[in-house]
């Protein structure tokens, strides 16, 4: 009897930003697995399940190991930071279930979570309130080289520009070269707003310019947004405007 696998954003890890059909699948799977610090952040709601922790980087090892509980009957939830389709794990588990004969294939569902980027987004004022590009400075499974094509290339049609994995000890570079390409095209006084730990005990936020970012306070738990050529701020928020005419303001 072939069982169902769930593939849950779990949002920033702040429980009360876990989506209701997030909480509900979570509560109905009998194994819960998943990188072990995220499990942490949900751990009050796993009680008497069985939880199989991964270390970090043991993407397809979960993924492979999900699939196949779920192939021998097990109702099993997988669970990923922010938006399991946004950097998440819902990409490598669909692409092992395309793969396995149609006969072979247990129920696969993707359950929507609050990605980092709108968490912070929200602390931060209103930054994404028109077009944005969302670049990823991790190029683990990334050539730098198509990275800084994307960044330059979002700097230039004068995109807000969202990093995510903006800086890590093996990796402390590659912000300031992010921040070189930004600088091409936009001025010093660009705001940016850097989060770090959004909705988790030790939360910092900080709005700056792109002129003056101290690339030493970002590393895997921040994510940075880039203000465009109309972003403005004002009393530590940020504000991108949608284009409405608002005579009234001075």
């Amino acid at each position: 009897m072939k069982g169902s696998l769930a593939v849950v954003g779990i949002g920033p890890g702040e429980k009360r930003l876990l989506t209701p059909m997030g909480r509900r699948v979570l509560l109905q799977a009998t194994i819960v697995m998943g990188y072990r610090g995220y499990l942490d952040q949900i751990a009050s709601l796993l009680t008497k399940k069985e939880v199989v922790p991964f270390l970090i980087g043991q993407e397809l090892e979960r993924a492979e190991k999900a699939l196949a509980l779920a192939s021998h009957g097990q109702r099993v939830a997988l669970v990923s930071s922010g938006d399991a389709g946004i950097y998440g794990m819902a990409s490598p588990v669909l692409e092992l279930w395309l793969h396995l004969p149609t006969e072979q294939r247990p129920s696969l569902e993707i359950v929507p979570g609050v990605p980092a980027m709108v968490a912070c987004a929200a602390l931060l004022g209103a930054p994404l309130g028109n077009d944005f590009a969302v670049v990823s400075l991790s190029d683990l499974l990334t050539p730098w080289e198509v990275i800084s094509r994307r960044v330059e290339a979002a700097a230039q049609a004068d995109f807000v520009v969202v990093l995510y994995n903006p800086r890590s000890s093996r990796r402390p570079w590659q912000l300031a070269e992010a921040r070189r390409l930004l600088l091409r095209y936009r001025p010093p006084t660009t705001p940016v707003g850097v989060v770090r730990k959004a909705y988790r005990p030790g939360q910092a936020v900080t709005v700056t310019t792109l002129g003056e970012l101290d690339e030493r306070a970002v590393d895997m738990e921040t994510t940075v947004i880039v203000g465009s050529s109309v972003t403005w701020a004002r009393n530590g928020h940020m504000v991108t405007p949608r284009g409405y005419r608002l005579e009234a303001l001075p």
